[in-house]
Order: structure tokens, then C-alpha cells, then sequence
């Protein structure tokens, strides 16, 4: 079975038992969440960064040091949400695929046995 013919196929069994194959509703809002945490990680680092540049005392330039590193770490954590909800995602289809398939090699193996039985 060609690929092309394969998803068709999964796809017309998921409209056929009206499942819901879009992700939960909080898939989108961690994605977004993720990536408004990589944008203003990046810009906050660079701006502890453009700061640092005016100060003379070592003191203030460690500051901006530890803000910088508290935005690299923001940028991270957005990194991981965004992540984590793209993989959920790939995952939830994943898994309705394979009861999909387990189900048509159950419904196989009991033909075959209803067959066997006549």
C-alpha cells in the first residue's frame, strides 16, 4: 500500500468515528506560550547586553550578567514548551494511528477465526 493511499486511508477512518485529530486546546496556547517566551528571552538578553555596554562598575556590568542568564534561561523554557507541544502532537497522532491499525488486525484475526469456525 502506497503511502499516499495509506493516509487516505487514516484519514477516512478518523471521519468515519468522528475523532477530534486537531490536538487538545491547550497544545496551541503552550505553543504560542513558548514562543512569546523565546522572543522575549532573546530581546531581553540583548538588551541586558546593549545596557551592560554603559556601565563602567563591575558590579552593575555582573548585574546585567544575571539578567542576561535569567533571559537565557526564559528563551530555554520557551524552547521546551514549544517543543513539548509539537511532540504531544506528533505522539497523539501516532497513537490514534496504531489503535487504528490494531483494531483492523483484530478485526482480521477475528474474520479469520469466524471463518475457520464455518
Amino acid at each position: 500500500m502506497l503511502t499516499e493511499e495509506r493516509r487516505e486511508k487514516f484519514t477516512s477512518d478518523v471521519a468515519d468515528m468522528k475523532l477530534k485529530t486537531d490536538g487538545s486546546r491547550g497544545d496551541a496556547w503552550t505553543r504560542v506560550l513558548g514562543v512569546l517566551l523565546m522572543i522575549a528571552g532573546v530581546v531581553g538578553g540583548f538588551i541586558s547586553y546593549v545596557n551592560s555596554l554603559a556601565q563602567d562598575d563591575l558590579r552593575n556590568v555582573g548585574s546585567f550578567q544575571v539578567l542576561a542568564t535569567a533571559f537565557a534561561a526564559l528563551t530555554v523554557m520557551g524552547a521546551a514548551l514549544y517543543l513539548a507541544a509539537a511532540v504531544a502532537r506528533v505522539l497523539r497522532l501516532w497513537l490514534l494511528r496504531q489503535l487504528l491499525e490494531g483494531q483492523a488486525h483484530t478485526d482480521q484475526i477475528a474474520a479469520a477465526i469466524g471463518d475457520r469456525r464455518l
